[in-house]
């Protein structure tokens, strides 16, 4: 495996890492905005809407499982780099980028979850080492991130 693969794997791997802080940082937010018991919730011109337990189990859910997508592609750079994914290595990268930027500034929460399983499934299947496999999630996060 070349030195230039296995840091270009490596730092796919640190862009879901990093997308996955950017999302802890959103879902943080979220909760914040939360209104206190008795409170009223924020209107429509005020702030987004507040986020429910189960929607914010679900995205600190989908953080989990990026770090450990990006940790098993730590692990796993030199299978995947064997398997020829090098060429897609800055596409991915400037990809997941942009889904880490789209995650900082998104309000609407079904959205955030929507692109966070774009996010995990272009993480699985880079992790399956085929890169036919890339296509169909690579095109479907693509299309999330400019919907966005």
């Amino acid at each position: 495996m070349s030195h230039t693969t296995q840091v270009d794997i490596e730092a796919l791997a640190d862009s879901l890492s990093a997308s996955a802080d950017a999302l802890h940082a959103r879902l943080l937010r979220a909760i914040r905005q939360r209104p206190a018991a008795g409170q009223p919730a924020p209107t429509a011109q005020s702030a987004p809407p507040p986020i429910s337990q189960a929607a914010a189990q679900a995205l600190f859910e989908n953080e989990v499982i990026l770090r450990q997508r990006a940790n098993a592609l730590y692990l796993e750079a030199a299978t995947l780099a064997a398997a020829g994914l090098g060429g897609l290595q800055q596409q991915l990268l400037d990809l997941t980028a942009q889904a880490q930027e789209k995650i900082r500034k998104i309000d609407r929460i079904k959205d955030l979850v929507a692109l966070t399983g774009e996010l995990l499934s272009l993480a699985a299947a880079v992790a399956t080492g085929a890169p036919e496999r890339l296509i169909a999630p690579y095109e479907k996060l693509k299309q999330r991130v400019e919907s966005l």
